[in-house]
Parts: C-alpha cells; structure tokens; sequence
C-alpha cells in the first residue's frame, strides 16, 4: 500500500519537478526521479505485462538521459505510460475478459454478456484515450516549451482522465437502467 502511495505521488509530481529542475538540475539528476518512480512499480511485475513494460522502458529512458545528459528522455515517459496502458488494454480485447471487465470483477461480480459487451467498448474508448493521450504527451515533448509539456502532462491529461471516467459512469448508470444490470 505504501509502494503504491508512493508511485502515484511520485507519478503526479513528475512533470512538475521535471520543469522546475529544468535549467536548475541537470536531467541526469533528474534521472534519478524516474528512476525512483521505476523502483517504486517493482512489486506490480508480476501482476501485469504492462507494468514490465513500463518499468523498462523507464529504465532505458533513465540510462538514456543519464548517457546524454538531455531533458528530452524524462520528458518521453508520459508517452510511455500512455503506450503501457494502451498495450494492455488494448491486448486485453484480444483475450475473452476485456480489461474494464477484468477490473470490474475484482470486486467479485459476474456479469451477463450485454453486460461484457458494454465493457469491452468501454476498454476500446480508453484505447482511443491512449493513443490521443500518447500523442499530445509525444508532440509537447518534442515541440512545447518544458512549461507546456508539465501543464499537460502534469495537469490537463489528468483532467481529461477525470473527465472521462464520470463520463462513463453517467454512460453505465443509464446502461444498467436501461438494460437491468
């Protein structure tokens, strides 16, 4: 519980402490921000492919930005994140549990196929979520200001996050209403 406390801080303050250590502290000191967050995900390798996924690509961003002493590595790991998130979602619709269903039975529930079906359009909306999320994360690393990339990595994809999980619950409240689920 603490690891995980620990990797969600350490996840939210990352654009921030990126942009202001920008011109202050060498990014491969910043490096070892990163390479804390990576250690703090070391317990979830063996529950998830995304998270293995994860953690070495953070890794290689790690030596990268040490080995070249550049702020463009630290700033690739939201993009990174989006594409761990979108390999394991979007791999799940290739297995017979979906990963919102996945999710959604860890609470213990069984679910009727409508039911199955409603969650496995849900993980494609996130899929599409990864790809939009990826891509804007990619163009402010490569062509916005530090200030730019740390508001919308470290603000405005959360927002939009936020903005789409209450969607989906409003999408699902009337979906159980309509189809009694």
């Amino acid at each position: 519980m603490l690891m995980t406390a620990l990797t969600v801080a350490l996840t939210l303050l990352y654009p921030l402490a990126i942009w202001l250590g920008h011109g202050k502290v060498e990014p491969r000191w910043l490096a070892m921000l990163l390479l804390a967050a990576a250690v703090t995900r070391l317990p979830s390798l063996r529950l998830s492919g995304a998270a293995r996924w994860s953690v070495a690509g953070a890794l290689a961003l790690v030596a990268c930005a040490i080995w070249s002493n550049l702020l463009l590595p630290l700033k690739l790991y939201p993009v990174l994140v989006s594409a761990a998130m979108l390999g394991g979602f979007a791999y799940s619709l290739t297995t017979p549990m979906s990963a919102v269903e996945r999710m959604a039975r860890l609470r213990g529930e069984d679910f009727p196929p409508p039911a199955q079906a409603y969650m496995r359009t849900v993980t494609k909306v996130w899929c599409g979520f990864f790809i939009i999320n990826g891509a804007t994360a990619l163009g402010t690393a490569l062509w916005a200001s530090e200030a730019v990339w740390s508001l919308y990595t470290g603000v405005v994809s959360y927002a939009l996050m936020a903005v789409l999980f209450g969607a989906e619950y409003l999408v699902r409240l009337r979906f159980k209403r309509l189809h009694h689920v």
